[in-house]
């Protein structure tokens, strides 16, 4: 007896993600839960070098200034609540002091343009297709800042939009880095602030423009189906967390788990239980410090990690 639907998934057979690959992930909240697994295994990441970015529109303005390497300047920031702020950017980055934002904003932009072209594959996870333009410039802002509302007009951006969006971030990708994998997801997380209808039809938006995309940028432009996953296979309210809307942390290592099936190498996966051994073992509270077992227990961690160290010389712990 079958009591659950499970989504068919193909095992990649190319450009597959090992410890030498290199990864961008950009994007919405999801993003940053893969993100965390990545990192935690000691992946060679980058993530979210702006914030979270919610929406096509707020990704492809950040590639495009990435490839072009924008300079901010005073005329990209705003003040507001005793803060400084850009629109391009996740208020995470927001600061008190100009100089400072405009620095760390600069710094993120050198720092992904170098990312973007060595990258071996690169996330990118779609929230929604709601956007907001600030009327004053009619500009579309990745972030309010709680700037007031009414400076602001709601908009549902089109198929045809979220389609020419994604086919410019994609093109821009492939004109530095043609090596790369790219991969889209549409984020599981429900924003229903939005409303309940106007988010179901947001998502819609977001995985019919991906699929209308997709066949027209080659075969390295993929999508993983991390929505249908959670709507789908994880079918049921104990898999969110408290709020109802966002995975919990079981569904977040499900899809975990089915990411690396399809996108991870056999040589990764078995590199990964290595690093969870020691992670485990790092965090080892021993009932005695000073035994002659725990001190053994350190050896022995300490050999794990330099005969790790010594075949991926990025890994640090």
């Amino acid at each position: 007896m079958k009591l659950q639907t499970i989504i068919p998934l193909k095992k990649q057979s190319k450009n597959l993600i090992d410890y030498h690959s290199n990864i961008l992930l950009l994007g919405s909240c999801f993003v940053e839960n893969i993100g965390e697994k990545l990192t935690y295994f000691k992946f060679q990441t980058l993530q979210n070098p702006f914030g979270i970015l919610f929406q096509p529109k707020a990704i492809e303005t950040f590639v495009a200034n990435v490839i072009s390497q924008k300079t901010y300047s005073e005329n990209d920031i705003f003040f507001h609540n005793e803060q400084w702020h850009c629109f391009d950017a996740h208020s995470r980055l927001s600061a008190s002091s100009k100089e400072h934002l405009l620095t760390e904003l600069n710094n993120q932009i050198k720092s992904t343009n170098q990312q973007i072209s060595k990258a071996t594959h690169i996330i990118i996870t779609l929230g929604t297709a709601w956007v907001y333009r600030f009327l004053e410039s009619n500009q579309v802002v990745a972030n309010c800042h709680k700037v007031p509302q009414n400076q602001f007009k709601k908009e549902l951006l089109s198929v045809e939009e979220i389609a020419q969006s994604l086919q410019t971030m994609a093109q821009l990708i492939q004109s530095v880095n043609p090596k790369a994998s790219i991969i889209f997801t549409v984020s599981p997380v429900r924003h229903t602030k939005d409303g309940f209808v106007e988010n179901t039809l947001s998502k819609a938006h977001l995985i019919t423009a991906i699929h209308q995309v997709i066949p027209s940028l080659g075969a390295r432009v993929l999508y993983f189906p991390s929505f249908e996953m959670m709507m789908d296979e994880l079918r049921d309210y104990r898999f969110y967390a408290e709020d109802m809307l966002h995975p919990n942390a079981t569904a977040i290592q499900y899809i975990w788990e089915k990411f690396q099936y399809v996108w991870f190498s056999e040589a990764a996966s078995k590199t990964m239980e290595a690093v969870g051994a020691i992670q485990k073992g790092l965090q080892h509270k021993p009932f005695n410090p000073n035994s002659e077992a725990h001190q053994q227990f350190l050896q022995n961690l300490k050999a794990q990690i330099n005969r790790l160290c010594s075949q991926f010389p990025h890994i640090s712990f």
